[in-house]
């Protein structure tokens, strides 16, 4: 079975076997880059406990890797993000003021910068990435078109700060790795043509020596469970998901 603990676990040890190193975006971004990298980039929408599972994995075999939280009460624990930071790992902002404010762009500047303050009182956070909100008109990157990121001291956003010609761009959006067509806004524009559909596609890839040198993986944390009630609840949640999504990406098409 995929997307379980068990196939992360294997996922990570075979990218370390294979000779990746570990880096954070904040790394990436102040050129800290090795010749053969991957950037994990993980998405906290919900279930920050499994967000503190995943970062103690990493921790256990000695990698470090970059989480952003939604500031949302349910999401935002301090106790959990302050675990998260004390074991090296990179905490950054997944802001979505733009969208949570109809699009007005004073209102959401002055949510970010209080919801990054708020963050700031328990971590150090150097960068930030959007999150998609799939089911909004609105698009939380165009806050960036009325103002600059880098005047609050951030240093870096995946999808403006990202070479993703150089750097291959994974993410398990959809519950799959190839689910561009379930996806509204995290995919990027990139001349890489290699497709795989699941973890174990990737770790052949690696092994193969066919997977590029340079790699961001985006996860989704929530989805990884080795639970049964938690993996089928969150299977059948995201094909109806996918379902939604495609339609809302074929109609804005």
């Amino acid at each position: 079975m995929d997307f379980t603990i068990k196939s992360y676990r294997c996922l990570i040890n075979t990218l370390l076997s294979e000779g990746y190193k570990f880096i954070t975006f904040k790394d990436y971004c102040e050129r800290n880059r090795p010749e053969k990298f991957i950037i994990l980039r993980h998405d906290i929408d919900k279930n920050p406990e499994r967000a503190l599972r995943i970062a103690e994995i990493e921790h256990s075999v000695g990698i470090i890797s970059s989480f952003y939280f939604l500031i949302h009460k349910k999401v935002f624990n301090e106790r959990i993000v302050s675990k998260i930071s004390n074991l090296g790992h990179e905490v950054g902002y997944h802001y979505k003021d733009f969208t949570c404010n109809g699009g007005n762009v004073v209102k959401a500047i002055k949510d970010f910068e209080k919801n990054l303050n708020k963050m700031r009182e328990v971590v150090v956070v150097n960068t930030i990435v959007m999150d998609g909100r799939p089911w909004s008109v609105y698009d939380n990157r165009d806050l960036w078109k009325s103002y600059n990121y880098r005047d609050f001291g951030i240093i870096g956003e995946p999808y403006f700060d990202m070479n993703f010609n150089e750097v291959f761009y994974l993410t398990d959006t959809g519950r799959c790795w190839d689910g561009a067509k379930y996806s509204v806004r995290d995919k990027v524009q990139s001349d890489f043509r290699q497709s795989y559909h699941s973890t174990r596609d990737i770790m052949v890839a690696a092994e193969n020596g066919t997977l590029p040198d340079k790699i961001m993986i985006t996860t989704h944390p929530q989805r990884w469970t080795n639970s049964p009630f938690a993996w089928l609840a969150e299977f059948l949640a995201q094909n109806l998901k996918n379902m939604i999504k495609q339609f809302i990406v074929i109609f804005r098409t």
